[in-house]
């Protein structure tokens, strides 16, 4: 059986005259460890704040009404492909929306884009 471990997690925002603390409950298989539960929080958000972000922001993904069958899971399938593709591409320091755009029309570049160049 496995044994879990409960933390919470106080979290404080400043913005620039407003402080807001809001307390996060999390219920882990790991080991009852302040720095490994700490690592694994702010893990979490990293990804949250990032990829997810990106998707929502470049995609419209959270606006999506795709919702029939297995659609909804193919297209997040696809969305999170091409958002790989536009950041390993090798096509300067432009934006992951910029580059998107820039493929929709240029065949050339989209190419460039899906062979990684």
């Amino acid at each position: 059986m496995v044994k879990a471990s409960k933390c919470g997690v106080v979290c404080e925002r400043r913005l620039w005259n407003k402080t807001t603390i809001e307390v996060r409950f999390y219920v882990s298989s790991l080991e009852y460890d302040a720095v490994v539960l700490a690592h694994a929080v702010r893990s979490h958000w990293g990804i949250e704040n990032s990829v997810h972000w990106i998707l929502d922001v470049t995609f419209n993904e959270d606006a999506s009404r795709i919702r029939k069958d297995s659609a909804p899971l193919n297209f997040s399938v696809l969305r999170h492909l091409s958002l790989n593709l536009l950041i390993r591409g090798k096509m300067g320091s432009e934006s992951i929306a910029m580059k998107r755009y820039r493929a929709a029309l240029d065949n050339n570049y989209l190419a460039k884009i899906l062979a990684n160049v």
